[in-house]
């Protein structure tokens, strides 16, 4: 059992459930990976029209194995193709023709994908760059950097409620300076939670503000006391919780609302009380107060200071969930969860084909079925597709994986990133741009 090596079969044999390899270029055909299980039709067609006329056949991967020599009975058109000797006549088109539009459909989605991140990447600089402005300025031109600033977070929600899906995209590892990477990842997670649990338009902006100004107190530390350490003292403990009302006195001279301001005063409240500066419990706690205190929770578990202490973005959601539930609202976990999957974005994981694969991007509303890059030798890592594993079910989630469990050639092709840097991107339902499947 286990061990009988594969077969050629004709294109016309083929049928779904089949686990199959085609013996072409990775630019000569459509498919994820060239070597697969065969799960609808279309791909049936879409292999009767490369102009191939064999494959290899896997009997122990497919799910109903079969004797080399019985054909295929139930596709009409395969019947067809098998006793024509020919490709369904809605195939015709010469073979090389064939093979160039399938090189410049590879070609326009890896474009695609490129400059869909390139826009991400962008727009998180310039917000960062936003950040690293009013760190810099806020004292001398406060309602200028409000007004700066609040501009635009404001363009960030306009993009977020405009028509279509949205989705969470991994970005590059050099985004940043943490100090200016934290505060933007929480405001465009931040943003992304608001609007699933239904904030209007005026409330975004404003969770937005709050999340992107809610550590500007920091600065008035000392270096060492910007970041809680389980080694503080209680007297240094208590001078790194000051960075709260440091952030308020701040941020009051920039002339921001009181909602924002109530938001950031409660970035570290939790619900069971035992968070600060106050210990409110969770019925004396803002929606957007709520929102806060759980991103930027999950971000500091991913994003430590020292990175020896960092956890993969599966590994921070699954302790949250199972260690620190009950200080954070149940609405708001519950959502968040949600929107993030069972593996969001950054997650390196393994396939229930034995592959691997990093997160790159989730869509809100499908969260269990993420986009990911598929590890495979015969790709160059540059030109590696994204993946939708909706319309891939032959590429499903085994487990996750730290970084640390995967071969080199595989680390170093997927780049699992030491710090997780988020932006979001408009999608239109599956015609996202370059994604395969």
């Amino acid at each position: 059992m286990g061990d009988r090596a594969p077969v050629w079969i004709d294109v016309a044999q083929l049928r779904r459930g089949l686990f199959i390899q085609l013996d072409l270029g990775w630019m000569d055909h459509p498919f994820p990976k060239g070597s697969f299980k065969i799960v609808s039709d279309d791909q049936i067609k879409t292999i009767l029209s490369l102009g191939i006329t064999q494959v290899r056949y896997f009997p122990d991967q497919s799910d109903t194995p079969q004797d080399a020599g019985v054909l295929a009975q139930d596709e009409p058109e395969v019947a067809h193709a098998r006793t024509s000797g020919s490709t369904p006549a809605a195939s015709q088109p010469p073979v090389v023709s064939e093979s160039d539009l399938l090189r410049a459909q590879r070609r326009e989605r890896l474009a695609a994908q490129q400059r869909s991140l390139a826009v991400c990447e962008r727009r998180f600089c310039e917000a960062t760059q936003q950040y690293r402005r009013v760190v810099d300025q806020s004292s001398l031109r406060p309602t200028q950097m409000r007004d700066e600033s609040l501009a635009m977070v404001t363009g960030c929600v306009d993009d977020l409620l405009a028509e279509g899906e949205s989705a969470i995209r991994l970005l590059s590892e050099a985004m940043g300076e943490r100090s200016a990477v934290h505060p933007v990842n929480v405001m465009v997670i931040s943003l992304l939670l608001g609007k699933a649990l239904g904030l209007p338009a005026t409330a975004l902006a404003e969770l937005g503000l709050a999340a992107l100004l809610h550590d500007l107190g920091k600065t008035q530390l000392a270096e060492r006391l910007r970041y809680q350490d389980p080694g503080f003292s209680a007297s240094e403990l208590l001078v790194y919780q000051e960075h709260v009302e440091h952030s308020l006195v701040i941020c009051r001279r920039m002339g921001v609302s009181e909602d924002v301001l109530r938001a950031i005063a409660q970035h570290h409240e939790l619900s069971d009380g035992s968070g600060f500066p106050s210990g409110l419990m969770g019925s004396n706690l803002s929606a957007s107060g709520k929102i806060l205190a759980l991103v930027n929770r999950y971000d500091n578990l991913c994003n430590p200071p020292r990175l020896v202490n960092a956890m993969t973005p599966h590994e921070a959601l699954s302790m949250i969930f199972a260690q620190m539930k009950a200080r954070f609202d149940t609405a708001t976990l519950g959502a968040f969860i949600r929107m993030m999957g069972v593996y969001p974005p950054g997650s390196v994981v393994q396939l229930v084909n034995d592959g691997y694969a990093m997160v790159v991007s989730v869509n809100s509303t499908r969260p269990l079925k993420p986009y990911v890059i598929v590890y495979d030798v015969a790709v160059p890592r540059e030109e590696a597709l994204m993946v939708d594993l909706e319309h891939a079910p032959e590429l499903g989630i085994r487990r996750s994986l730290k970084p640390s469990q995967l071969p080199r050639a595989v680390q170093d092709y997927l780049s699992p990133r030491q710090r997780v840097a988020y932006f979001f991107e408009r999608v239109a339902g599956s015609d996202r741009p370059g994604a395969a499947g």
